[in-house]
C-alpha cells in the first residue's frame, strides 16, 4: 500500500514539473517573439520607396485619375505631387525628383529639429529673448525682449521689427511696436521664425543645415540633398537673423511628411521624440472656422471630411509648398510647384486637390489610438 502511495507521489511530481516546463518555455517562446517584433519592425524604409495600387490602399483609381484634370483646369503650376499611404507610394505626378525651393515649408523643419534639442534640455522654451542676449538692429524694446523661445515657434512673440527677409506681416504694412505682450497674438512674422533659428544655432553651437544633415537626411536616407548649397541669407541692415531658406525634392519632403506620421520613429530609430510631434501639431493658437497653428505648424480642418481630416497638419510654403500629414488616412501629400511664380498653386485650389483626394478613400478610417 505504501508503494502504491509512493509510486502515485512520483507520478504527481514528474507532472507538475513537465506541465512547469512547458509553461516556461512557452513564455520564453513569447518573449522572444516579442522582442524580435520589436528587432525585426514589419515594414523597413529604404532610400527608393515603396509603391503600392490605390486599390491596395482604400483608395478609388478612377477618382485619383481625375487629379491632372483638376491641375489643369485650375492652372495651379503642379511640378510635383506624391502621395504616400501606409509608408509606400500609391499616386505619383510630375516630377518629384526635381530640387526647388519650399519657401516657408522651412519652418515646420525647424520644428522638427527642435524637439530632439528640447527634450534633451539644450533648448528651453520658457528662456526670454533677454535671457539668451538676443538683440537686433536698432535694438529690441524692452518689452519686446520678454518674448520666450515658445512665442517665437508659435507667432506670439508681440515684436514687430522687421525681417531680414520678406513675408509675414504684409509689405508696407506697420504694426505698432511695445505695444502687444508676448504669447497673447497670433501674428505670423518671419520676424520670429528667423530668430528661432538664431535660438536654435546659438544652443546647439550646431548650424542649421549641419543639424537636418545629421540628425534628418542621413537617417532618412534623402535622395536629392545637398548640404554644400545651403546657407543663411537674408538684408543685415534690416534685421542680423538671417533666414534659413531649403531646397528639397518632393520625394524628400515626402519623408519628412512620413516621419511626422510615425511619430518621429524610423527604422526602429527615434529620431524625433514622439511627444514633441503631440505638442509641436496641437493647437497654440485656434482658427475660429477650424484649423490652427501649433509650433511652426499649421493644423488642417476640412468640414465635408471630419473623420478623415481629423489631427490633420501641413507645413505651408509660398507658391504651392506643402507637406500635409493625415494620421486617420496613414497618409502624406508632398506637393511642389517649383519656381512657378507665373502659376503658383493658391491655397484654396491646394485644399481643392486635398478635398479630391480624401473623397477617393474608400477604406476604414483609423481611430485616435491604432
Amino acid at each position: 500500500m505504501m508503494m502504491k502511495k509512493t509510486i502515485w507521489l512520483w507520478a504527481c511530481l514528474l507532472a507538475v514539473v513537465s506541465l512547469t516546463a512547458q509553461v516556461w518555455a512557452s513564455d520564453a517562446d513569447q518573449a522572444g517573439k516579442i522582442q524580435s517584433t520589436e528587432d525585426q519592425p514589419a515594414f523597413r524604409y529604404g532610400s527608393e520607396w515603396e509603391k503600392a495600387a490605390p486599390e491596395a490602399c482604400g483608395f478609388d483609381s478612377e477618382k485619383l485619375a481625375e487629379i491632372p484634370e483638376l491641375i489643369q483646369s485650375k492652372n495651379m503650376g503642379t511640378t510635383g505631387l506624391m502621395i504616400v499611404v501606409g509608408g509606400r507610394v500609391m499616386y505619383a505626378f510630375g516630377d518629384v525628383e526635381q530640387v526647388s525651393y519650399i519657401a516657408s515649408c522651412r519652418k515646420s523643419v525647424l520644428s522638427m529639429l527642435y524637439g530632439k534639442y528640447v527634450k534633451n534640455g539644450t533648448i528651453r522654451l520658457d528662456e526670454t529673448v533677454e535671457d539668451l542676449g538676443i538683440d537686433d538692429v536698432g535694438g529690441l524694446l524692452p518689452q519686446e525682449k520678454l518674448a520666450t523661445v515658445r512665442d517665437l515657434i508659435s507667432a506670439r512673440s508681440g515684436c514687430y521689427h522687421p525681417a531680414s527677409n520678406p513675408g509675414g506681416i504684409p509689405e508696407g504694412k506697420v504694426l505698432e511696436r511695445g505695444v502687444t505682450e508676448h504669447g497673447t497674438k497670433f501674428v505670423y512674422n518671419n520676424w520670429d521664425f528667423n530668430v528661432a533659428g538664431t535660438v536654435f544655432e546659438m544652443k546647439t553651437k550646431k548650424s542649421i543645415y549641419e543639424a537636418f544633415d545629421a540628425d534628418l537626411a542621413k537617417p532618412l536616407m534623402l535622395q536629392d540633398w545637398d548640404l554644400s548649397r545651403h546657407k543663411r541669407t537674408g538684408d543685415v541692415s534690416r534685421s542680423v537673423h538671417l533666414a534659413y531658406h531649403f531646397h528639397l525634392s518632393t520625394r524628400d519632403m515626402a519623408k519628412l511628411g512620413e516621419l511626422m506620421l510615425r511619430d518621429g520613429k524610423w527604422n526602429g530609430e527615434q529620431l524625433i521624440p514622439a511627444e514633441w510631434i503631440r505638442e509641436s501639431t496641437s493647437p497654440i493658437t485656434p482658427f475660429p472656422n477650424g484649423g490652427g497653428y501649433g509650433y511652426l505648424w499649421w493644423l488642417e480642418s476640412y468640414a465635408q471630411f471630419p473623420d478623415a481630416s481629423r489631427g490633420a497638419f501641413s507645413a505651408y510654403g509660398m507658391y504651392g509648398q506643402r507637406i500635409s500629414v493625415f494620421p486617420a488616412l496613414d497618409m502624406v501629400v508632398a506637393h511642389k510647384s517649383a519656381g512657378n511664380k507665373k502659376h503658383p498653386t493658391r491655397g484654396s485650389d491646394y485644399k481643392a486637390l486635398i478635398r479630391l483626394i480624401l473623397s477617393a478613400y474608400e477604406g476604414p478610417i483609423r481611430t485616435e489610438t491604432e
